[in-house]
């Protein structure tokens, strides 16, 4: 199975024979940067790297990689997605796109689409609840009202509408953090930028989400760009927002609630500044790791009858998309049945 790498030092990459040759420079911005020892990557190894430093690099590598069918995602000093270099599409097929544009304009089509991805993201909320719940924590209340909303669903006439009952449901939600929490509290969500420590960690794990969801997309026959919960605008992969509702709470929140009830991240793993809440470079390892964790556990697959890990969850929803799409089976979001 072949591997993510994370780059948090500023530093070079590039291609040396059949393998990648990755050079840390400390002080890269001064006259005289220091180089540190380099590191060689068997490129068979590697699925995608995650860049958080400066990276050095020329066209030449790229081409490589992109015949290596490795992505690169780029994140900049406050932690803000900035871009994906992905391969080329090769996977792209006209019938599906079609399929995928057609169901977007037809209104009735995209609604359906859209709630069923709502409709699997507050299951996979209240999962969280529920499993809380059996330790102690009171969840009811919030878990009713939850449900309540809920019905809802079904429902709503427009996008728009039901855009409005997913926010309503979230934010009951994460009043559910506060409760969950041992020593932070989540107070309201706040982003670009964070105000504290829970929304540091929402905003980070939820932008990790969503390039996992993006490469999934990318290796299929999807367009990322034609969703149907999130419209589409320019300069973003909206469907990888789609399919990530899904997935942000049995992925990112859970990894959450455990770095933070186990003390695996503490405040002094965060840097605040003017207003603004970030995780410092020890702290964001830390919770990668644990996310690599999460993302390499896996479950017995009702369907396939074998293990499946988190991370491949996502491209077997990718492919239940497709099928929806193409009019070969109806889709069904993901719901943790465990």
């Amino acid at each position: 199975m072949r591997k993510t790498y994370y780059l948090f030092n500023p530093g070079s990459l590039e291609r040396k024979d059949n393998t990648l040759k990755f050079t840390p420079i400390s002080d890269i911005e001064t006259e005289h940067p220091v180089q540190g020892s380099p590191r060689y990557l068997p490129v068979e190894d590697i699925n995608e790297f995650y860049v958080f430093g400066s990276l050095t690099a020329n066209s030449a590598l790229f081409n490589f990689l992109g015949q290596k069918d490795i992505a690169v995602h780029f994140f900049d000093y406050y932690e803000n997605y900035t871009g994906s270099f992905m391969p080329r599409d090769g996977l792209l097929s006209g019938r599906m796109l079609l399929a995928q544009t057609s169901a977007y304009q037809d209104k009735k089509k995209r609604l359906i689409i859209a709630q069923k991805f709502i409709d699997g993201a507050v299951f996979n909320m209240l999962k969280n609840l529920q499993y809380y719940n059996r330790r102690g924590k009171d969840m009811e209340d919030i878990m009713e009202i939850m449900k309540l909303l809920s019905l809802k669903i079904p429902e709503s006439k427009t996008v728009q509408e039901l855009m409005g009952i997913e926010g309503m449901i979230r934010q009951t939600y994460y009043d559910a953090f506060n409760l969950i929490l041992n020593d932070f509290e989540m107070g309201n969500r706040t982003k670009q930028p964070p105000r504290n420590e829970v929304n540091a960690l929402i905003s980070f794990g939820n932008m990790i989400c969503y390039t996992l969801c993006l490469r999934a997309i990318t290796q299929t026959q999807l367009n990322p760009t034609i969703s149907f919960l999130h419209t589409p605008g320019e300069r973003r992969y909206s469907l990888a927002l789609d399919v990530a509702e899904i997935f942000k709470p049995i992925i990112v929140d859970r990894v959450i609630f455990k770095v933070l009830n186990k003390k695996e991240i503490q405040e002094k793993h965060f840097d605040k500044k003017m207003n603004k809440c970030l995780l410092n470079s020890v702290g964001k390892k830390i919770f990668i790791r644990a996310l690599e964790d999460r993302l390499q556990e896996t479950i017995q697959h009702r369907s396939l009858k074998r293990n499946v890990s988190y991370r491949h969850l996502i491209k077997l929803e990718c492919y239940k998309l497709t099928k929806h799409l193409l009019k070969i089976e109806e889709y069904k979001p993901f719901k943790m049945y465990w």
